[in-house]
This record gives structure tokens, C-alpha cells and sequence, in this order.
């Protein structure tokens, strides 16, 4: 009885991991809106070591279309400038000695229609690991010395949480679709 319980609880947990990679990705996906997330994975060298952007100066947004920096040390600026010109975003900043000002230019519709294909195409394979996990997890129950009534009732509890899971992938996708396809 213990290990139908395991298998219906480990799904879960890898669906919920689907879905949390899931969300990783949308969220990489630029919008054409400014967000601080846009600089995330960037890192500056600080004293010797390689340091996230956001734990040497504050990163916000004044406005749809623009990111400011705000080094707690004003020597990290031409640092900071350097790793955001290496990282290959494609953005310009603009280093005034105070701060560095990033301005983030409209999406064409061209492009927006291309990212909103990126965003079908992660969703999508999130929804192909779900199923994935759905098969594995039926294969298991199968597996099961236990009875035929029991194997059906964790089958159905399984197809119950992959209908939830996929349900939460495609409000997702619609999401980020109408954040993508918004002027």
C-alpha cells in the first residue's frame, strides 16, 4: 500500500519540477518589457571573484522600457558595463559615472511572433515530461502486487494530477503569450 502512495508522490514532485523548469524558462524569455531578471545571470568580478549582478547594486525598473543599475561601489561601474557588453544580450549600456542606464527597444512584430513560438515550444516539452512522467509512474503502479481495483484507482489519481499539471502549463503559456504579444 506504502509504495502506490511513493509512486503518486514522487510523480507529483517531478511534475512539480516540470513545471518550476518550466517557469525558469518563460521567464528568460524577453518580452520587450524591462525586467531586472533580463540581467540574472550576469556576474561581475569583484575583488578577484566572479559576483551575481544583484549583490553589488541595486537593479530596477523606472519604466517599461528601461533598466537601471546602481553600483553600491561607483568603482564597479566600467565592471559592470564590461560584463553586460560580454554577456551577448544585445544590449547597449550607457555608463554616465553614476549608474548604467539600459535601454530596452520595442519587439518587432516580427520578433514577438517568433518568441511567442519559443514559449509553444517550452511549454510543449514541458507537457511531453508530464506525460513522460504520467507513463513511468503507470508502468510502476503495474508493477505492483496489489489489486487490479487499486491499480485502476492510482492510474486515475495519476491521470488526475497530469490533467492539473497540463491545465498549469497552458495557462502559463497563455501567460507569457499575451505578455509577449502585448504592444
Amino acid at each position: 500500500m506504502n509504495d502506490n502512495l511513493n509512486i503518486i508522490k514522487n510523480a507529483e514532485e517531478n511534475m512539480i519540477s516540470a513545471i518550476n523548469h518550466l517557469d525558469g524558462e518563460l521567464s528568460k524569455i524577453r518580452a520587450g518589457k524591462a525586467n531586472p531578471i533580463m540581467l540574472k545571470n550576469i556576474s561581475v568580478d569583484y575583488y578577484g571573484s566572479q559576483t551575481p549582478l544583484n549583490q553589488v547594486a541595486n537593479v530596477n525598473t523606472p519604466n517599461n522600457q528601461t533598466i537601471s543599475i546602481q553600483p553600491w561601489e561607483k568603482s564597479l561601474l566600467d565592471e559592470i558595463e564590461k560584463s553586460i557588453i560580454n554577456s551577448n544580450l544585445g544590449f547597449n549600456p550607457v555608463n554616465n559615472r553614476e549608474s548604467i542606464i539600459i535601454n530596452i527597444p520595442p519587439l518587432t512584430e516580427e520578433r514577438r511572433i517568433e518568441l511567442s513560438k519559443v514559449a509553444k515550444s517550452e511549454s510543449d516539452s514541458a507537457k511531453v515530461t508530464i506525460r513522460n512522467i504520467r507513463q513511468d509512474s503507470n508502468q510502476n503502479i503495474k508493477s505492483l502486487e496489489i489489486s487490479e481495483d487499486l491499480k485502476s484507482n492510482n492510474e486515475i489519481d495519476i491521470q488526475e494530477l497530469t490533467d492539473k499539471y497540463i491545465k498549469i502549463i497552458d495557462d502559463m503559456f497563455s501567460s507569457k503569450e499575451k505578455d509577449i504579444l502585448t504592444v
